[in-house]
Formats: C-alpha cells, structure tokens, sequence
C-alpha cells in the first residue's frame, strides 16, 4: 500500500508492505494527523494552540496532547537553556517544532496497533519506519541535487533541520535571532518525537548542539557546520560510502 497526502503544509507518504493491510489502518493515520493540523496549527485562528497562545484557555482546559505537548517544550527549553523555545517574541506560542515529530509518531503506533509490521511513514523528510532494513538519504545542505549521507534503518525515526526549505526559521531563543553555526542536524533515535525536537534544538542551539545532540543517550547525530565540515557519531547509521559534504 501506497499513498500520500498534503498535511500540515508539506507531504506525507505511507508505504505498508505487509500483505492485506485494510485501508482503514492508513485512514486512522491520515485523519489524525488532519486532526492535529486543526487542533494545534499556530495559523489556524480558533486551534487549541492559538487560543491557549492568547491566554483564552486555563490549565484545566487544556487537552492531554496539549499538556504533553508544552511538557515536551518545556523539557527542551531548559535542556538547551532556552536556545530552544516555543514562546519567542513577536511569534507567540509556536510548537510546530514539537508538534510534528509527535504527531507523526503517534501515527506510527497507530499503524502498530492496526498490527501494521513494515512500514515507512516520512512527513516532508522526516521519517519513521518500522520492519527494515529501509534506507534514506540525507540531503546536502547546499546542493540540492546531492546527498551528503544514505543511511539504513531497521525501525526507528531520523529528522533534519536545517535552512534550505524555509530559510532562517529556527530561532535561537537566547538571542532572539536565526540561529547560526550549522547548515543541517540530522539526528537518528528510537522515536520521532525526539528525533525531529532534538534536530530542532540541537540547531537552534548552533555549533554546541552537535556535542549536546551527541550526548543524548540513544541518539545519533549528523551535522554539517557552516563552511562544510562533517561531524558524526561513531553510531550513526551510514549505509555504504559516506560522499564527501563539501
């Protein structure tokens, strides 16, 4: 089974390779995550996110993926000491960062609990896949038609941050200005939801988030710094040669 949709303002694509998947399995998937655009999107004036942004919903209010979405925030806002953070001037509460990872791997174990066994679920380049081996490509950060890495995974998740989609968009909080130092962070961990929020803040956080990314137990990291340079965990999954980045 194949099939892509535009959610959330970038593609999904699900393949299945387990034989006599019922296409509800990828309906759940699909609906949830049209849900979170509606529920959580900062651009969507009456979303649970923007209203609690305008101070319109007390705690109490607030559903369960709300308040562990802003735990997970937070979590990431004091591990970096505030390079990462979801509240910045003149934006307002802005968790897409968290968000996407999150709700892309909650439908991920939608798929598990459907009994769904080989799958690979990628949200606009990042990725959760489960019953490899599958193999994905790291783009370069300057060159668009180049890979700096393809890398092999059995099950588990890999995400990148970087400027070549939407410019300077991450935000160091510290400052209050785009983050500066790398070109891309790509991080590979068990789930989604870190991989992509320690992508986010490991970037967010500059040159210093590739040893703080690399520290995270069960996290591997891949970063290209400004002027070219590669760093990478020892770990990291590197399938076949590694082309040169620069």
């Amino acid at each position: 089974m194949r099939r892509v949709e535009h959610v959330m303002g970038f593609p999904v694509s699900l393949r299945i390779d387990d034989e006599d998947v019922p296409e509800r399995a990828a309906d759940a998937v699909f609906a949830w995550l049209r849900e979170v655009d509606e529920r959580f999107s900062p651009f969507v004036t009456g979303s649970e996110v923007s209203r609690h942004g305008r101070g319109e919903l007390g705690r109490h209010e607030l559903s369960e993926d709300l308040v562990e979405v802003l735990g997970l925030c937070e979590h990431y806002r004091l591990a970096t000491d505030g390079a990462f953070d979801a509240w910045l001037p003149g934006r307002g509460f802005d968790p897409c960062a968290v968000v996407k990872g999150w709700s892309v791997e909650r439908g991920a174990q939608l798929l598990r609990a459907s009994g769904v066994r080989r799958f690979c679920l990628n949200a606009g380049g990042d990725v959760v896949v489960a019953g490899g081996p599958w193999r994905t490509g790291v783009r370069h950060p300057e060159r668009a038609d180049r890979l700096c890495a393809t890398l092999e995974l059995t099950d588990g998740a890999v995400a990148t941050s970087a400027r070549y989609e939407r410019g300077d968009h991450i935000i160091d909080g510290r400052t209050g200005h785009p983050a500066t130092g790398l070109l891309s962070m790509t991080v590979v961990a068990a789930t989604l939801t870190e991989a992509d929020s320690v992508a986010t803040a490991a970037f967010a956080m500059g040159a210093e988030g590739v040893e703080w990314g690399a520290s995270l137990a069960g996290c591997e990291v891949f970063a290209v710094v400004t002027g070219g340079q590669v760093l990478r965990t020892a770990g990291f999954p590197v399938a076949g040669e590694m082309p040169a980045a620069a």
